[in-house]
C-alpha cells in the first residue's frame, strides 16, 4: 500500500511538471513536442483547439483501442496519468506570455519534460500515445518497438513544419534530446554502474582482493580462450563509476597482465543492490 501511495504521488507531480512544461514553455514559445500532446499542440496552432481537451480525447481513444497490449498495472496508472496531464494543461493553457527566447525555452522545456516523464515512468505509469501505438504495431506486425516509437514522434514533430517555422522545429529537436537525457537521469539515477570483466590466471586472488578492498561481491567464471586454446578464470563485478580507479589499482597489484573490460550497465537490481519490485 505504501508503494502504491508513493507511485500515485509520483504520477501526480510528474503529470503536473510535464503539463506545466508544455503550457509555460512549449506552447507560448511556439515549439512542438512528440507523442499525443505534440499532436494536440500542432492542432492548437492550426485550429486554436484546446490542447488539454484534445490530449485527453486522443489519449483516451488510443488507450481504449490498445489497452490489451499493456500490463494491467500500467493501464491502471495510465487511467490516472492521462486525465491528470490533460487537466493540468487545461487549467494553465493561455496563462503565460512567451519568453522571447525560443532556444532557452526549448532547453528548459526539455529538462522539465524529462523530469515529469521520468517520474511517471518510475511509478510504472504510461503516457499512452505514441508509446502505446508502437506497442500495438510491435505486437501485430513485429515492428521494432524503439524504432517505431522514434519514427512516430519524428513524424509528429515534422508535421509541425506546416504551422511553425523550421527554426522552431530545430529547437524542438533540441528539447526532445534534452528531455530524453533528463528522463534517463530520473529513471536510472546519477550513480550509474559499471560492469567489469577480468580475465586472469590469478582470477581467484583478484576476486578476493576486490571483495576485501572494495567491499563488494565478485563472481568467478570458467572461460576458454578461442585464440590461445587455454582455459582461464574470469572475474565479473558490478561497481559504481567512482570505484573504477581503485578497481584498476587492485587488479594491477594482483596481476598486471590481466585482461580487463569495462562497460556501462543500464540498470542493476537485486543481490547487494536495491531491489525494485515489478508487478
Amino acid at each position: 500500500m505504501n508503494k502504491l501511495i508513493k507511485d500515485i504521488i509520483l504520477i501526480v507531480f510528474g503529470s503536473m511538471i510535464y503539463a506545466f512544461s508544455l503550457t509555460f514553455l512549449v506552447i507560448p514559445n511556439h515549439l512542438a513536442e512528440g507523442g499525443i500532446p505534440g499532436v494536440s499542440i500542432i492542432l492548437h496552432y492550426a485550429f486554436s483547439w484546446s490542447p488539454g481537451i484534445t490530449t485527453f480525447i486522443l489519449n483516451s481513444a488510443v488507450l481504449l483501442i490498445g489497452y490489451r497490449y499493456l500490463p494491467r498495472r500500467m493501464v491502471a496508472m495510465s487511467i490516472l496519468t492521462i486525465p491528470l496531464i490533460s487537466f493540468f494543461m487545461y487549467i494553465t493553457e493561455g496563462k503565460v506570455e512567451p519568453l522571447g527566447d525560443p532556444l532557452g525555452s526549448a532547453i528548459f522545456a526539455g529538462v522539465f519534460i524529462g523530469i515529469g516523464t521520468g517520474m511517471i515512468f518510475r511509478a510504472g505509469g504510461s503516457m499512452g500515445g505514441s508509446t502505446l501505438i508502437a506497442k500495438m504495431l510491435n505486437h501485430n506486425l513485429g515492428w521494432d518497438l524503439t524504432g517505431t516509437n522514434l519514427f512516430i514522434d519524428t513524424l509528429i514533430v515534422a508535421s509541425g513544419l506546416f504551422v511553425i517555422s523550421p527554426l522552431n522545429i530545430m529547437y524542438t529537436v533540441i528539447a526532445l534530446y534534452i528531455g530524453k537525457k533528463s528522463t534517463d537521469f530520473i529513471v536510472e539515477g546519477l550513480d550509474t554502474k559499471k560492469a567489469v570483466s577480468v580475465i586472469s590466471v590469478k582470477a581467484p586472488e583478484v576476486a578476493d582482493e576486490i571483495i576485501k578492498q572494495l567491499e563488494t561481491s565478485a563472481t568467478v567464471f570458467k572461460s576458454y580462450g578461442g585464440y590461445s586454446k587455454e582455459s582461464k578464470d574470469m572475474v565479473y563485478v558490478i561497481i559504481n563509476r567512482y570505484q573504477v580507479f581503485k578497481l584498476k589499482r587492485v587488479i594491477t597489484l594482483v596481476d598486471n597482465e590481466a585482461f580487463v573490460i569495462i562497460h556501462d550497465v543500464r540498470d542493476v537490481f537485486g543481490g547487494s543492490f536495491s531491489w525494485l519490485p515489478f508487478k
